[in-house]
């Protein structure tokens, strides 16, 4: 797995992930805000792409909207909310899911997700039902008939599809992080110089050197500003000489078209693991 920072203004995280049993998958995120004084709502923006190799069935999506309340007084809780539609390319099949927002009015569960499966002509396949912090079941539509001019379909018994991996006992103390998230930070060898993991304030941060952990931020927010004082300075004597000069370019994304969606995203070039084998990091940035 892999996401590296493509922009900065407006901020872009470009992600890239392969499985071993042959499937990948890609996404680029961004988002919009809207802040309400006792509440802010965060809306992501671009699509996210999961193709399985073995059957060519290839999905796209986009998220639902985050809210974060009680950003003033109270405890800070927070709502995923909205509709999301799962397309299948190859098939032509879809799913609808509608995340319903909570409401102090409203007798639905909280957090509760429902949904439905149709293939390309539209028939129904599958009816799913859940909660989006604890596990998706989906129950197979077996028949269908017609009452008072209405559909009634008959289902299956429910499967789960995902199901929460239960928090780790001490998981309190680590901001309730999945265990996942609390090996991200791990260190490894022989990766690329640019890698998060080498961020020497972090590093400092998480071993409890708070002070000089602030102190190296600092240091790094200035190097940063540094930096871009610098390209635009030579982006000016450029301009001046009648000369192009060149924009910033991710180092292992590139920005594209996308065949599927036709939209403009930024495409792993598929090029990390041969540098990592070479030991070959010559066209990486000093930003540490």
């Amino acid at each position: 797995m892999g996401s590296a920072k493509v922009s900065h203004h407006p901020p872009i995280v470009a992600q890239y992930v392969e499985g071993t049993s042959g499937w990948s998958s890609w996404q680029e995120f961004s988002m919009s805000s809207k802040f309400r004084g006792k509440y802010l709502q965060i809306i992501p923006l671009g699509i996210a792409h999961l193709h399985f190799g073995n059957t060519g069935n290839h999905y796209t999506w986009r998220k639902v909207s985050t809210t974060v309340h009680n950003m003033i007084v109270g405890k800070l809780w927070l709502d995923n909310h909205g509709e999301m539609e799962i397309l299948n390319h190859k098939t032509g099949d879809k799913c609808c899911l509608k995340f319903i927002p909570y409401s102090y009015f409203s007798r639905e569960t909280p957090k509760k997700v429902t949904g439905y499966v149709v293939d390309r002509d539209g028939t129904f396949k599958w009816f799913l039902t859940g909660m989006w912090d604890e596990k998706i079941e989906a129950c197979r539509v077996t028949s269908q008939s017609m009452r008072g001019g209405k559909p009634v379909y008959e289902t299956g018994p429910p499967k789960v599809l995902w199901k929460r991996n239960p928090c780790t006992p001490d998981a309190e103390k680590y901001y309730n992080f999945t265990e996942l998230a609390c090996q991200m930070n791990e260190a490894e060898e022989c990766v690329c110089p640019t890698d998060s993991r080498h961020r020497p304030d972090q590093r400092l941060m998480e071993e409890g050197m708070w002070d000089d952990a602030n102190t190296e931020k600092l240091r790094l927010e200035e190097k940063q500003r540094a930096t871009r004082r610098r390209r635009e300075a030579e982006a000016e004597q450029a301009t001046a000489e009648g000369r192009e000069y060149p924009a910033y370019s991710p180092v292992w994304f590139k920005k594209e078209t996308d065949e599927t969606t036709g939209a403009l995203l930024f495409r792993y070039t598929h090029e990390y693991w041969d540098c990592k084998e070479r030991q070959d990091w010559s066209r990486c940035p000093d930003i540490f």
